[in-house]
Formats: C-alpha cells, sequence, structure tokens
C-alpha cells in the first residue's frame, strides 16, 4: 500500500474535549460517559466558566461541552471569550434549560452546539463531530424551537402618526420639549438651534394649534401624545 493510500484510509484522530460543569457528579458523570464513546478523548474537566478559558488557553481542546448556569462566570459568557480569544476551540452547550433565555444568548456568544442533558452519547458524539466539520451540533429538540422562532411573523411597526394640525416634525418637536418643561433657551441648546429660531416654531405651532400659552401647549402635546407626562410612556 503506498504512503498515499494509508494515508486516505487513516482515521481522524479523536477530539481532545474539555467537559465544564458546575455540579461534581454531573460532570464526573459526563466525562466517564465520553470515555465509553469513540471518537472522543476528554483532556480535563472544570466547574465554572472561568476555569473554562483557562482549561482552554492550558490545553487547546477541539471542543468544550459546556454547562450554562455557573458560579462566578456563566457558560454563555465563558463561550463568548473562548470564541473571541482561542477561535481554534469550538463550544456544544450540554445543559439542562432548552428555553429561549439559555438557547439565544449561547448561540449569540459563539456556541456551535447545543444539546439537552437527556442527549445520548450518540447524540453527543455526533454533536462533537458535527462542529469540527463546520456544522451546527443542535439536538433535534432545540433546531425545532430554532424554526418555531424563525417562523414567527416579524412585530408590527408602530403605526406612524403624523403630527396634528399641519404641524411639522420640528415643531412637534418643540411642543414636546415645552411640555418636558424646557426654556426657550434650554430648547435652542438642545436642538443646536438659536434662540431666535426657536421662537419661530413657537409662533408658527402656536398660530396653526390655535394655542394662547405654554399651559395650554402642554395639555394639547399630552393630548396628541408628543409628550409624556410623569410616570407614563408615549404609545
Amino acid at each position: 500500500m503506498s504512503g498515499s493510500e494509508a494515508g486516505a484510509g487513516a482515521e481522524r484522530p479523536p477530539a481532545r474535549v474539555v467537559v465544564v460543569d458546575d455540579q461534581t457528579v454531573v460532570r464526573e458523570g459526563i466525562v466517564m460517559l465520553l470515555g465509553l464513546l469513540p471518537g472522543i478523548e476528554v483532556v480535563g474537566s472544570g466547574g465554572d466558566g472561568d476555569e473554562a478559558v483557562a482549561l482552554v488557553a492550558e490545553l487547546a481542546p477541539d471542543v468544550v461541552l459546556m454547562d450554562l448556569r455557573m458560579p462566578r462566570c456563566d457558560g454563555a459568557e465563558a463561550t463568548r471569550r473562548i470564541r473571541q480569544e482561542y477561535p481554534g476551540t469550538q463550544v456544544v452547550v450540554l445543559t439542562t434549560y432548552a428555553d429561549d433565555e439559555s438557547l439565544f444568548p449561547a448561540l449569540r456568544a459563539g456556541a456551535r452546539g447545543y444539546l439537552t442533558k437527556d442527549a445520548g452519547g450518540d447524540e453527543i458524539v455526533r454533536a462533537v463531530e458535527g462542529v469540527l466539520s463546520g456544522d451546527a451540533g443542535l439536538s433535534p429538540r432545540i433546531q425545532r424551537r430554532l424554526l418555531e422562532k424563525l417562523s414567527q411573523p416579524e412585530p408590527a411597526a408602530p403605526e406612524h402618526r403624523e403630527p396634528p394640525d399641519g404641524l411639522t416634525a420640528r415643531e412637534a418637536e418643540v411642543l414636546g420639549l415645552i411640555a418636558d418643561g424646557l426654556t426657550n433657551q434650554e430648547i435652542a441648546k438642545k436642538l443646536h438651534v438659536s434662540t431666535a429660531t426657536v421662537k419661530t416654531h413657537i409662533n408658527n405651532l402656536f398660530a396653526k394649534a390655535g394655542l394662547k400659552d405654554r399651559a395650554q401647549a402642554v395639555r394639547y402635546a399630552y393630548r396628541y401624545g408628543l409628550a409624556r407626562p410623569p410616570g407614563t410612556s408615549i404609545t
């Protein structure tokens, strides 16, 4: 057999894996399980995100199996640091939780795989092999959740309302600042215009809206949603 034929038939070396979980019994159980699986070599284990980053720096593993909810440094933050500082190491989340508050921050942090702890050994092997091949190592449950999330309709954009009585956008803005209690000088400073320009805007908006004084202007602004009274928000 030629050297090229031998190389073509050579198996890929085992994936070097670090296991991170804050529960000792769970961590040791995962390490024991992985030791029985083909194609995986456990090279280290740790109990929190800080240890995970330190182990990656020391051991340069191919993959970290990362729990999420841990003390000191959680799994999402550890994943972000690892992917930023050691991009040669991939992260597969292995956690109890599959809720959106756990799933999406972990994926945004750079995790390429996401499994729940009811995953079997074969599923873990497939996830590890998948991320090393450039694929996503997601359990069927997580894939369904992502599809559900992506298929949800986008939230409707807020309805755009034109200012009443023909007010320009700038006049409506000045009116809102009047309702907030700002003086002409304060409005001019905030909008980076002259006081004379502010007075012109006020004269124009008073004429258009039929206002006589600032008290009426404040009531008008509240009525048409151009300002927010204390403790409320514009919808």
